[in-house]
């Protein structure tokens, strides 16, 4: 699939032409793949003839967003919510493919200290030490918070983070530290490398890390999909694999 849309782009690249069935391709994405879809668009535009609409959101908002009959052509979510929704009919069977993994990283606002988090107790003692700490509100249905919000209840920590968390209820946790709102921030690494003003500190430790695998699948009742699997192919082309590790993810199978 990878080679078939790469030779695609070198013809219509090479005759300037445009497909025949150009097409305006709705996507509806998590927050964490928003800046690999925001990167390669414009790409995606010039040799697909398509025009890319996109909108973004928590997985939970999305999810509630499909239920309602929000209309769309590709849906790019965590792996179990693109396999459930296959299941319930809202996605078409054989149109859906893996495309990234990433993981949870904490960033500080660029100058701050940089806490030490290479182990497990290191991470807790940096939180507990830190006078307030940013991630995704687990009622918005994000996936980072969630995790979060469980992992705080097994390190022990969850009472002692209670009354210093800054709750986000949708978009970028870094936004808020750059802010001054908070001192470190927690969300998935392709989100905090999104932001200006923000310091990567690194990624949770491996004995505690989260890795959230997403995939993309083609709406059951579009009216483009021929248009909304050009897409879903580019998402899997080199091309997209060099932007998924720029910006702070990895194939799905790395």
């Amino acid at each position: 699939m990878r080679a078939g849309f790469a030779a695609m782009l070198v013809v219509l690249t090479c005759l300037g032409a445009r497909p025949v069935l150009a097409a305006e391709v709705k996507v509806v994405t998590v927050g964490a793949f928003h800046p690999i879809v925001a990167a390669l668009a414009a790409d995606f535009e010039r040799g697909s003839g398509d025009t890319l609409v996109e909108v973004h959101d928590t997985a939970g908002a999305l999810l509630r967003r499909i239920e309602n009959g929000e209309r769309f052509d590709l849906v790019i979510l965590t792996l179990s919510a693109i396999i459930d929704l296959t299941a319930h009919g809202k996605l078409s069977a054989g149109q859906t493919a893996r495309l990234a993994r990433v993981g949870i990283g904490v960033a500080v606002k660029e100058g701050a200290p940089m806490p030490s988090i290479g182990d497990v107790e290191a991470f807790k003692q940096a939180l507990l030490a830190a006078p307030s700490v940013a991630y995704i509100d687990p009622a918005a249905g994000g996936s980072s918070g969630i995790y979060l919000d469980q992992l705080f209840g097994r390190l022990g920590i969850a009472g002692a983070l209670k009354d210093k968390a800054v709750l986000v209820q949708g978009g970028l946790v870094g936004d808020r530290v750059v802010a001054g709102d908070a001192a470190i921030g927690l969300q998935q690494i392709s989100e905090l490398l999104a932001v200006k003003g923000l310091h990567l500190v690194g990624p949770l430790p491996e004995a505690i890390q989260n890795y959230t695998l997403y995939a993309g699948g083609v709406s059951s009742e579009t009216a483009h999909a021929e248009a909304a699997e050009r897409l879903l192919d580019f998402l899997q082309s080199d091309a997209a694999i060099a932007v998924l590790k720029a910006k702070g993810m990895a194939p799905p199978r790395d």
